[in-house]
């Protein structure tokens, strides 16, 4: 009920004459109780809340008779997590924006000709970050040094980029910064994506979260959703770290399954058979991700736990 979600959906759901409930911490078990004592229609959580809500033990769990409406936002959902929400009777709708750009200004707005689709594909879809909402005036692909726009192929990547009244006038007593995100008249988001064919934007990563290995580009998204489908671990987070050969190499963090067997060398044999050699994790860390108090991973503290991991090898 603060910051960017907070200047939307709670507004909405009073202006309807709708009932908050509020939680004090976001756990498995009383968010299932909330849902289900109380008949939860909709409800917001960044896809980590997701990943938290279907690891809940069996004896906690509870059967639901609706389906409840879940808006995601804050970093691209996994795959396997949107087809596994789905089988859980929730339909998610992903949201995308920035502090900067009045918190939501994108939007998956969902096509009926893709109910037709299997549950993988739509999940693939799902994972799309979507179109601009009414409100956004433009929102685009570009070359961040050109400011040309790049072809609607969904493969070539380009820095996401947006205008309209939605948007901030500027940083705060900062020109230089303000006049670094206007280049060329667009904000930059400073995420990367690209565009598909439809005009539907997919991130690919933070520009801050790109993982340069010789001279490669590696998408820290790309190694997590491939270590999301393997069905022990719950939770994965991908940062860089440093490595005197290579300059940087990706450092897996992983939360796994409740009673799971899996080790560093099995999920390091599963990402081999899925990825180029190169986008390998150098290390699969298992423990708990650090979290803010509404479920977001804090990337800048497992950068650092990975500089620390690095320089003791």
């Amino acid at each position: 009920m603060f910051h960017c979600n907070g200047w939307c959906f709670p507004w909405t759901i009073s202006a309807i004459a709708g009932t908050h409930i509020c939680l004090r911490v976001v756990r498995q078990k009383p968010i299932g109780d909330a849902i289900a004592d109380h008949g939860v229609t909709h409800m917001c959580g960044a896809p980590i809340v997701m990943s938290i809500m279907l690891a809940t033990a069996e004896a906690d769990k509870r059967t639901l008779d609706h389906v409840v409406e879940f808006m995601t936002a804050a970093a691209p959902p996994p795959e396997k997590i949107l087809a596994a929400m789905k089988d859980a009777c929730f339909n998610v709708t992903h949201l995308y924006g920035l502090t900067e750009v009045y918190g939501p200004a994108v939007v998956n707005d969902w096509n009926d000709s893709w109910n037709s689709l299997g549950s993988s594909e739509q999940a693939a879809l799902k994972a799309r970050q979507g179109v601009r909402y009414l409100p956004l005036d433009g929102l685009s692909v570009r070359d961040p040094e050109t400011m040309e726009e790049k072809p609607r192929d969904g493969e070539t990547i380009g820095e996401v980029m947006m205008r309209g009244n939605v948007v901030m006038k500027g940083y705060l007593k900062n020109p230089s910064a303000t006049r670094e995100a206007f280049e060329g008249g667009w904000f930059h988001t400073g995420d990367l994506g690209v565009i598909h064919e439809d005009g539907y934007v997919q991130l690919k990563d933070r520009s801050k979260d790109i993982i340069i290995s010789g001279g490669e580009n590696i998408s820290s998204i790309e190694v997590e959703d491939v270590l999301y489908k393997h069905s022990d671990v719950s939770a994965v987070a991908v940062v860089a770290m440093p490595d005197e050969k290579w300059g940087e190499r990706p450092c897996a963090f992983v939360e796994a399954n409740s009673g799971a067997n899996v080790d560093e060398y099995a999920l390091k044999l599963w990402c081999g058979e899925r990825l180029a050699w190169f986008k390998l994790p150098a290390r699969i860390v298992f423990e708990e991700l650090p979290k803010t108090s509404t479920g977001k991973v804090q990337k800048f503290v497992l950068r650092e736990r990975a500089k620390e991991i690095a320089k003791s090898e």
